[in-house]
């Protein structure tokens, strides 16, 4: 089993992750986890676990696991947007087919408001793109 554990482990928490170093080649022949930093996916910053000094072999590791952290979130953040268009197209047909009048009553105002801003930004920034052009 120790041979298939990768050298690293990222805890990955909300902004980044806390970075380990996997040893497994002890006397008691246990899994080891030795915290050597701390990153940060929205600035980009590294640090180390108290007086540690990354290599050069730690940071290339990091700037990799970020580099496709980074690409992983992109990907759910579209992901998440297509699941809300989803979302709005099962809300509409609800709407039309199923709601009773006192739950659009509860929703109506709510759904517009968000309708509303939604559009406001998309319609503003697709001007934006095409004032670019």
């Amino acid at each position: 089993m120790s041979a298939d554990l990768p050298e690293y482990y990222f805890r990955v928490r909300e902004n980044g992750a806390f970075v380990f170093r996997v040893d497994t080649e002890n006397r008691q022949r246990r899994i080891e986890m030795d915290q050597i930093a701390v990153v940060n996916i929205k600035n980009g910053e590294i640090k180390p676990h108290g007086n540690r000094e990354l290599s050069e072999k730690d940071l290339a590791e990091i700037g990799a696991w970020m580099e496709e952290r980074a690409g992983i979130l992109a990907y759910r953040d579209i992901d998440d947007i297509l699941r809300a268009v989803d979302h709005l197209n099962h809300t509409t047909h609800w709407a039309q087919s199923r709601a009773s009048d006192e739950q659009l009553e509860e929703v109506t105002d709510t759904l517009l408001l968000a309708m509303h801003d939604l559009r406001s930004v998309l319609a503003r920034k697709k001007a934006e793109r095409l004032m670019k052009r």
